[in-house]
């Protein structure tokens, strides 16, 4: 096949377009940021999941400090009603039952104070490790929605760069003869296009062609469409190829 060097020039600006194209298009259908999102997902179920337990311990000790405190209210009511009964006793016997019931009385309101400090201790150390979890879990909120925002920054900014280069191609698409640019988008469906012949080397693939290779290039017209040996992409030649 035959193409004029100066239409097989614009097949570099063509790839070139497609090559674009196609990071905008992962960049928009797969951010830098998405990854870190979805970690921070996977993190805050994790600490969702430790702050329900540690919420759970926590209500657990409220309820038993409620229950002890609770206690505490019936033995006092208990102490005043016994010693009401007590300063009212005429009966030495009676006064003695009193007495030592008061007595009980003081030993098991002894007991329940020192329950409820020790719980009251354990719900303080529970209300600082439930506020501790709650304050990672808003911290890996906070960076999830800075991320997220950076991610639709990007993805909008690629968005952008994709409708340029889209109308760019067209335009250069329209450029280009009809049955070289076929040939271009079919070898393009499979890899790239076309690349620039530079110091003995396919840009397409990067491959440095041997010396029989690039013998063979350089006996080629001009105007004659040749190709890669290593990638099979159009090899555009110019001024850098020789």
């Amino acid at each position: 096949m035959n193409a004029d060097p100066a239409d097989q020039r614009k097949l570099l600006d063509l790839a070139d377009l497609d090559a674009r194209i196609l990071r905008d298009e992962h960049v928009k259908g797969n951010p830098p940021q998405a990854a870190k999102v979805r970690e921070l997902l996977a993190q805050r179920s994790t600490l969702s999941q430790e702050l329900g337990d540690r919420a759970n311990v926590r209500d657990d000790l409220r309820a038993e400090l409620a229950r002890v405190e609770s206690d505490v209210a019936v033995v006092d009511a208990r102490v005043k009603r016994d010693a009401e009964r007590l300063a009212a006793a005429t009966n030495a016997k009676q006064a003695q039952g009193f007495e030592a019931e008061l007595a009980s009385l003081a030993r098991r309101k002894s007991d329940l104070e020192d329950a409820e400090i020790a719980l009251m201790e354990q719900l303080e150390a529970a209300d600082a490790a439930v506020a501790e979890q709650e304050a990672l879990i808003a911290e890996t909120n906070a960076q999830g929605a800075e991320l997220s925002a950076e991610a639709k920054r990007v993805v909008a900014e690629a968005t952008d760069r994709l409708e340029a280069a889209r109308r760019d191609r067209d335009a250069v698409a329209g450029a280009i003869p009809a049955d070289l640019l076929a040939l271009y988008e079919r070898l393009a469906a499979r890899g790239t296009g076309a690349g620039l012949l530079r110091a003995g080397a396919c840009e397409a693939c990067r491959m440095v062609l041997p010396p029989s290779d690039i013998a063979v290039v350089r006996r080629a017209q001009t105007d004659e469409v040749v190709f890669c040996p290593e990638c099979g992409a159009i090899l555009v030649r110019t001024e850098e190829s020789r």
